[in-house]
């Protein structure tokens, strides 16, 4: 019966109708009643206090209520159509109420000499007071109402102004449908849990979530339907886990061997880190296992994450097996593969690059030598999920920066074997824990948090434009000492919206001031030929351009540890975590390096934030941080990601605390009953497999 009422669709609504739902259904996405009832408030207003019109003042900024009548109607012309206005008292004073549009309706449903109750936020001018579309209700209706101290305000938006759906409207219809559903909604969580955390039954939660009796039911709520909504997501998460390694077998790989060893004890570049070593072990932990290997492995700029992924690949070739590595840009693949091609060539191992550009001769020969087992490691873009790509025994796949990867594509990883391969992704975009824990709750996760020894932190500066010249000089010092020079621009052309630096304008500029042939320049940027982007960022490689003028096409994917200054133009139009990006391109050689932001003078209070974060850290978490509380998940993730977290009143960012004991409730509870199959569980199991039932093998990938 509960299902039933529930599922009812939202044109069954008394007061709703097929019109209304038609509107409904598409603005807010409305279909039935548990919809309905799943549209939260998105705040409260506090409907206690009744003022009249004589203690009104020109200060006040908030909506008001009054109770009075309405003694008077005119319509008054204007330039534009005309206004309705009602001459409104309470028997202290007199005001305006004032209408734009709709006068027909308004003036026909209007009764004079009537006590109304009215809400609204008022204006003040030449000594009167006046209320824009009031809210309104007969004080014999406002006493037969739902009421609560605290009323509650939904989300709307013109389209549904213009259909006349208030906020009046679907607080009515609320109240409707809580007449219609009354105590219908089934408890989900076990008694003892319940008792424990003390949460509000959930017939309770619904109503003080819509109808608040008190603040302090209106928290309780608040709380367990948000403490509902994040322990769901993470029991599926958590389950995902457990069943990948209890029922989705693996490669065991026992053998640590030939490749791994010589690397390790004679062609290692640098003793590695703590960090290194114990992620290292974790790895392989893991691939030693039959169970198949999802590990995130997250490290800042710089950490070190490349060798770590390297001489996990040496393990897989240790026991017979080949890996590969997939980066989503073809600057990242080529970066990839020269750096892992050196040292790969040491110990005898083959390593090939498949991108978009690889013409088909060579790459029918790349197809070829997978498939025979020639080659041992292949890097390279979305090229490698195309059908044609074979592996003779694809053992380890490494996913770099994997939330540019959709989750179609990952799939594609798992058809190359009769096994899937163990899975890690590597990420250099520090992930805030919280979100982590949300999109990647499945995943077994790795930290970096060292940097290696000799490594100077970079010198973050924030400077206006009229400190162009200094910055300027500071740079010709910086070439005098052998040094090379980043200048990275938003924009590639100048754009009629934007008042931005642009590359193109900032090439003439910077030739004027260092001219040829005493300092020489390198342009780059996302609309040249690879051809001529790969020969121009060989001259900065090779040290033969003094400065390299870039957009972000360099964010990810370059490596001259000669360049020690970092300019980033227009820093204001950049996020947070693609500023971090940047500044890590610089930093990578013994010297101190530099990273300068230039602004102009007018700064938005986030704006602020980020160069202050900036120039105070040089923490990539602490950074993402800073960036999950400016911009919130959905920004952050991008669109590949955007529906992945569609919560409906959980904020991953002021709930942290409850999402931290959602994530141990599940655990606690999966450890104690992991098919959910106690009695006590059995209605938490039903909501489960709804829920499960709208997912196929791809959430398995991450």
């Amino acid at each position: 019966m509960q299902q039933t009422i529930l599922d009812t669709p939202i044109e069954y609504l008394k007061g709703v109708g097929p019109q209304r739902a038609a509107v409904l259904k598409k603005e807010l996405q409305i279909f039935t009643y548990k919809d309905l009832i799943n549209f939260y408030p998105y705040k409260y207003l506090d409907r206690t206090k009744y003022y009249k019109i004589n203690e009104l003042n020109s200060g006040i900024n908030a909506e008001v209520q009054l109770v009075g009548k309405i003694i008077r109607l005119k319509t008054v012309e204007q330039k534009r159509g005309s206004r309705l206005v009602a001459v409104f008292t309470d028997g202290t004073a007199e005001m305006e109420l004032i209408w734009f549009q709709g006068h027909k309706w308004i003036k026909e449903n209007l009764q004079l000499n009537i006590p109304y109750v009215i809400f609204g936020k008022i204006n003040h001018f030449n000594g009167l007071f006046s209320m824009p579309h009031p809210e309104m209700e007969t004080v014999e209706e406002h006493k037969k109402s739902l009421q609560s101290a605290l009323q509650p305000v939904y989300p709307s938006n013109e389209k549904l102004n213009q259909k006349n759906i208030s906020n009046r409207s679907i607080t009515k219809m609320m109240q409707q449908v809580f007449i219609e559903t009354h105590h219908l909604f089934k408890e989900v969580f076990p008694e003892n849990l319940i008792n424990e955390l003390r949460l509000l039954p959930k017939n309770e939660s619904f109503f003080n979530i819509h109808f608040p009796k008190s603040a302090e039911l209106l928290n309780r709520a608040q709380f367990r339907l948000k403490f509902e909504e994040l322990f769901f997501i993470q029991l599926q998460l958590l389950s995902k886990n457990l069943v990948r390694k209890h029922k989705i077998k693996g490669f065991a790989f026992n053998v640590v061997g030939d490749y791994f060893n010589s690397f390790y004890h004679d062609y290692l570049p640098f003793p590695l880190t703590n960090a290194q070593k114990r992620v290292l072990k974790e790895i392989r932990i893991d691939m030693a296992h039959e169970a198949q290997m999802n590990r995130l492995l997250q490290g800042d700029v710089g950490a070190g994450k490349t060798i770590v992924g390297f001489m996990s690949m040496l393990l897989a070739l240790d026991n017979g097996f080949q890996a590969c590595l997939m980066a989503p840009t073809e600057i990242l693949a080529n970066q990839h593969f020269a750096g892992i091609k050196e040292l790969a060539d040491k110990i005898n191992v083959k390593v090939s690059l498949l991108t978009g550009s690889v013409k088909t001769k060579e790459r029918n020969q790349i197809h070829e030598e997978l498939e025979n087992g020639t080659i041992h490691i292949l890097i390279g873009t979305h090229a490698l999920l195309e059908d044609k790509v074979q592996f003779k025994n694809l053992g380890l796949s490494i996913i770099d920066e994997q939330h540019r990867f959709g989750v179609e594509q990952r799939s594609k990883m798992w058809k190359k074997n009769s096994l899937p391969p163990h899975v890690l992704v590597m990420t250099a975009t520090p992930i805030p824990r919280t979100l982590a824990m949300s999109l990647y709750g499945d995943l077994d996760v790795s930290v970096i948090d060292e940097l290696p020894p000799g490594r100077k932190p970079i010198k973050t500066l924030h400077f206006f434009e009229n400190k162009r010249l200094q910055v300027w000089h500071f740079i010709k010092e910086e070439i005098a000492k052998g040094r090379q020079v980043y200048i990275v621009y938003p924009l590639i052309q100048e754009s009629e919206k934007l008042d931005y630096k642009n590359l193109m304008e900032g090439y003439e500029a910077l030739s004027r001031d260092f001219p040829f042939p005493k300092y020489r320049i390198s342009i780059v940027h996302g609309q040249m030929h690879s051809k001529d982007k790969d020969a121009e960022m060989d001259r900065f490689v090779k040290g033969e351009t003094h400065i390299m003028i870039a957009t972000t096409v360099i964010e990810v994917g370059v490596n001259v540890p000669n360049a020690s200054v970092m300019i980033i133009e227009s820093a204001e139009r950049f996020g947070l975590s693609q500023l971090h990006q940047l500044r890590g391109r610089v930093g990578r050689g013994a010297e101190q390096s530099f990273c300068v932001l230039m602004t102009g003078n007018k700064l938005s209070a986030d704006t602020k934030v980020r160069m202050d974060a900036m120039c105070r850290t040089n923490d990539g978490f602490e950074i993402s941080e800073i960036d999950l509380k400016l911009r919130g998940p959905g920004d952050i993730m991008g669109t590949q990601q955007s529906g992945v977290l569609n919560l409906q009143i959980a904020d991953l960012v002021k709930d942290q605390d409850i999402l931290k004991l959602a994530r141990t409730k599940a655990i606690e509870l999966l450890k104690e009953d992991i098919n959910l199959e106690k009695p006590e569980h059995q209605a938490l199991k039903f909501v489960f497999e709804i829920l499960a039932k709208k997912n196929n093998i791809w959430n398995y990938i991450s």
